[in-house]
């Protein structure tokens, strides 16, 4: 990830200007605001903003007229029988903002949360940058036999090669034909002051998915904690996963009473169905249980047997 001077500096001002308030605020996300997180080759994530702590979930529950007097302790016990038992509301409590930048067909992935207010960078009013996501060698892989969205086997020697010059090669003649369409340098000045260029409303259509884009993301903890159990989950795509695994260092830092919950009653845990339970419970009563007989589909009784850490048969 490659920022600009300008870019830089307008961060290092943001970073060094301070505000007196009321409000509480976290010492340790604090110190990570307006940085630029590095997420694969040109992206990265930035809290810009946020309210609230794990004080303000416990002050929410509680409905207090201050920050509380209780033991840290007994907080950190109510936080957790809020997440254990799915109370949503004091979550809610809590907001930040993100600055994001991303390759288009992550955020088109990443949109299909509805419950946060977004504002994206226009390609109707603004040239995008010359800024495209290549993966790298590990991460390109066949398609899955078994999963339809999902990858298979790492690509290696020259077929991932040539996988990647045809990234690279589509992605910089595409741009250049936009640049083209609008008759403009990418610093917006005229090519040829003799003719007009397409509506860079239209010229963008023929950018490929892997151009970078940006957004501001503002969202509640609550809706911030179900976007992370999934995609910061191993099934996740790898390229919306990394966004998230940074995102969590952000919630690590902000509100941690809160974090350890979440990693324990959510990232660490499993569901399971009441037919599912009623086999566990046959299983502990030394009960020989089969999935013919078990009433599971056979990719119930897979993923149950992969819970438990035994083999499917």
């Amino acid at each position: 990830m490659a920022l600009t001077a300008e870019q830089q500096d307008e961060i290092a001002a943001a970073r060094a200007a301070e505000g007196r308030t009321r409000r509480p605020t976290v010492a340790a996300l604090e110190a990570l605001l307006f940085e630029a997180m590095p997420v694969l080759d040109h992206g990265f994530v930035r809290v810009v903003d946020y309210m609230g702590d794990d004080a303000a979930i416990v002050q929410a529950a509680r409905v207090s007229y201050g920050r509380g007097t209780r033991a840290a302790n007994e907080d950190r016990g109510l936080i957790r029988y809020l997440m254990r038992h799915r109370h949503s509301t004091p979550f809610e409590m809590c907001e930040i903002k993100y600055h994001v930048k991303l390759p288009i067909f992550v955020a088109r992935q990443w949109i299909r949360h509805r419950t946060a207010n977004v504002n994206e960078y226009s390609a109707r009013y603004s040239i995008l940058d010359r800024e495209f996501y290549i993966p790298a060698p590990e991460h390109l892989a066949a398609q899955s036999a078994v999963n339809r969205q999902g990858r298979g086997d790492i690509l290696d020697g020259p077929e991932a090669a040539r996988v990647l010059d045809l990234l690279r090669e589509d992605a910089a003649r595409n741009y250049d034909h936009y640049l083209e369409m609008l008759n403009e340098e990418e610093d917006g000045t005229p090519r040829d002051p003799s003719r007009q260029g397409l509506a860079r409303e239209l010229a963008r259509m023929n950018l490929t998915l892997n151009a970078y884009t940006q957004w501001y993301w503002k969202t509640d903890l609550h809706n911030l904690l179900h976007f992370l159990s999934l995609r910061a989950d191993a099934h996740a795509q790898y390229e919306i996963r990394a966004y998230a695994e940074a995102m969590m260092e952000t919630v690590r830092a902000w509100v941690p009473m809160a974090f350890e919950a979440f990693r324990d009653y959510r990232l660490g845990a499993v569901t399971l169905s009441a037919q599912m339970m009623g086999i566990v419970k046959r299983m502990l009563a030394g009960e020989p249980v089969a999935q013919e007989g078990s009433g599971l589909s056979r990719r119930e009784w897979r993923e149950l047997m992969e819970m438990l850490g035994r083999d499917a048969g």
